[in-house]
């Protein structure tokens, strides 16, 4: 059953993983679980999704002896991004090399395999899990991770796409810094426009707010976002001009222009992957899967982590929450075996 408060059965769990990664942290080397959950066809965890919280999942799971498969499409969200920021040791690194260097240290643990693929569908069989690759091969486990992030969902604007990720922007703690005060749009009206200008108004005071139509501001808006000389253009985007994805000018409906550096955008989002819904998994009114604080889902044996879970999306919280994740699972086997 999901619950959001810490028992004294969490406190004891959260406990032992935190005496467990201090007394004993390296891994033994005795593999007789693993070769028996081999021998027997079934891995005690299939992840679903090999990007940065699915790999450290793996990680932490691989160092405590488990047998594991990642299944991985090999399409992540950020896969137009150039560089990723804010992540101790990596910043100003290509999120594909991040990702490369992790899977390889992730399979140095030979317990850990990966699979190219998409998983399609997902099914409880008696005491294990099973999960259709789209080739049509059946994977079973005990417990899954999903890992599967998000899809955005962008305005329907020509150009916008292919600046995505790269001039077209979602996170200022991700990118503000590379464009801090050069000139920056932020395509957004009403409440959430006025708190996007809000915000990105930290990172360069020449900023515009494209409503893209009738601005649904309120009076008391308008005048704060004039008093910090942020200006509201109410014209209708017609297309996005750029070259290689960096933008060069906004170009309206009724064929004026606007030069621009960047443009936070802040569309909507789906679920990746929907086989946590078809297992019974909840989803929070905001689209995210419902977990708890150790990344358990609502049912039983499966969890997720990642940008699936939460709207900090971002490099180092997909890999604290995948971490956490391995960890946590890890003791629900140590319990279920001990």
């Amino acid at each position: 059953m999901f619950n959001t408060k810490k028992t004294r059965k969490d406190f004891l769990i959260q406990s032992a993983v935190t005496l467990g990664a201090l007394v004993f942290p390296f891994p033994f080397t005795t593999s007789k679980s693993i070769k028996s959950m081999s021998e027997a066809g079934i891995f005690e965890v299939i992840i679903v999704g090999g990007s940065y919280a699915g790999l450290a999942a793996a990680m932490t799971l691989g160092r405590a002896l488990r047998s594991v498969l990642i299944i991985d499409s090999g399409q992540p969200c950020n896969i137009q991004t150039p560089y990723s920021h804010n992540f101790l040791t990596q910043d100003g690194v290509a999120p594909a090399k991040i990702a490369e260097l992790a899977k390889n240290q992730v399979l140095n643990y030979q317990s850990v395999k990966f699979r190219q693929g998409k998983a399609l569908k997902g099914y409880r069989d008696e005491n294990v899990y099973v999960i259709e690759l789209e080739s049509g091969e059946k994977v079973k486990a005990r417990k899954l991770i999903f890992t599967t992030g998000v899809r955005d969902i962008l305005p329907e604007i020509k150009g916008l796409a292919e600046c995505w990720g790269i001039s077209a922007l979602h996170c200022p703690y991700c990118h503000g810094y590379e464009v801090k005060n050069q000139k920056t749009g932020i395509l957004g009206n009403g409440d959430a426009g006025f708190e996007f200008a809000r915000l990105i108004n930290n990172w360069t005071k020449d900023l515009i707010l494209f409503t893209n139509g009738k601005s649904e501001l309120t009076a008391s808006e308008t005048e704060k976002l004039n008093s910090h000389n942020i200006l509201i253009n109410e014209r209708e985007i017609k297309e996005i001009q750029h070259k290689n994805g960096h933008i060069e000018k906004l170009v309206f409906t009724d064929n004026a222009v606007e030069s621009l550096h960047a443009l936070y955008v802040r569309g909507g989002f789906s679920q990746h992957c929907e086989i946590p819904v078809e297992l019974g998994c909840e989803i929070t009114e905001t689209g995210y899967i419902k977990v708890d604080e150790f990344q358990r889902t609502t049912v039983a044996g499966i969890y997720a982590a990642g940008d699936n879970t939460t709207m900090f999306r971002s490099v180092s919280a997909a890999v604290a929450a995948g971490n956490k994740a391995g960890a946590i699972l890890n003791k629900e086997l140590v319990d279920e075996n001990f």
